[in-house]
């Protein structure tokens, strides 16, 4: 009796300990790593036995769906490229390049657009969004018009869209 008692404590503990493995990388592991991270903290479980104690105990891993991407091709306007790979300026405010780029956080995608300054790299405007719109990319000029006095031809730069919309 007192036996069995003793192997019901020790799956409690082990059980415990994978349970502040999974809360430590927010049930990412499976459990091979998971044994492979009780082995460092000093127990010694079969990864079977490992298993069996995740199943039991609703600790799992939570699979990540990868995310399908399709470019969107058919565009409303198509502009020369002015640049054509030339990215040497003389002078500030000659030449911008603007992009957006995906933040991944747990609430959701944060978009960010940016434009910078190809004379010194500089950052000249930035606006963050939840939502990737004609509006966030005109905003992002707008200040950056606000923010920088230019004279002479500015040539601003962009992929031109290359969007990718996410298809679940």
């Amino acid at each position: 009796m007192s036996r069995e008692w003793i192997s019901r404590k020790n799956i409690n503990k082990q059980s415990k300990k994978i349970s502040e493995c999974q809360k430590k990388t927010n049930k990412t592991y499976g459990y091979r790593r998971v044994h492979e991270y009780l082995l460092t903290k000093g127990i010694k479980l079969n990864s079977k036995t490992v298993l069996r104690l995740m199943n039991k105990y609703n600790l799992l891993s939570e699979i990540r769906r990868r995310r399908k991407y399709r470019v969107m091709s058919q565009q409303l306007h198509r502009y020369p490229n002015l640049l054509n790979r030339d990215f040497s300026t003389t002078r500030p405010n000659e030449k911008w390049v603007t992009d957006i780029s995906y933040i991944f956080t747990k609430q959701g995608v944060l978009y960010l657009s940016i434009i910078r300054d190809l004379y010194d790299n500089s950052i000249v405007a930035y606006k963050t969004g939840t939502e990737q719109t004609v509006n966030l990319v005109l905003n992002t000029i707008k200040a950056a018009m606000k923010k920088e006095k230019f004279t002479g031809q500015l040539q601003p730069h962009s992929d031109q869209g290359g969007l990718k919309k996410e298809t679940v």
